[in-house]
């Protein structure tokens, strides 16, 4: 291999990749997937964002009248 002052841009691009994927791997494991799984055409999402946002509106949780804040419930834990 070459020494890094004899590296073009690509090649030391290449050899950064190769390490990182390395330790990534050692560290977490191999996870093998291809493009395919990434984008199946059965799980491609063909909402609009109108449609998206209506979504979020619907599903989105609103806590009761007097809940206690995060806020709160944070400086809760914190204390005891």
């Amino acid at each position: 291999m070459a020494t890094i002052e004899k590296m073009t841009l690509e090649e030391l691009q290449q050899l950064i990749d190769t390490r990182i994927d390395q330790r990534l791997a050692a560290l977490l494991g191999k996870f093998e997937m291809n493009e395919e799984d990434l984008f199946s055409d059965e799980e491609l999402d063909t909402r609009t964002w109108e449609q998206v946002k209506e979504d979020i509106e619907r599903n989105r949780w609103t806590p009761p009248p007097g809940a206690k804040s995060s806020l709160e419930l944070l400086r809760e834990d914190r204390d005891s």
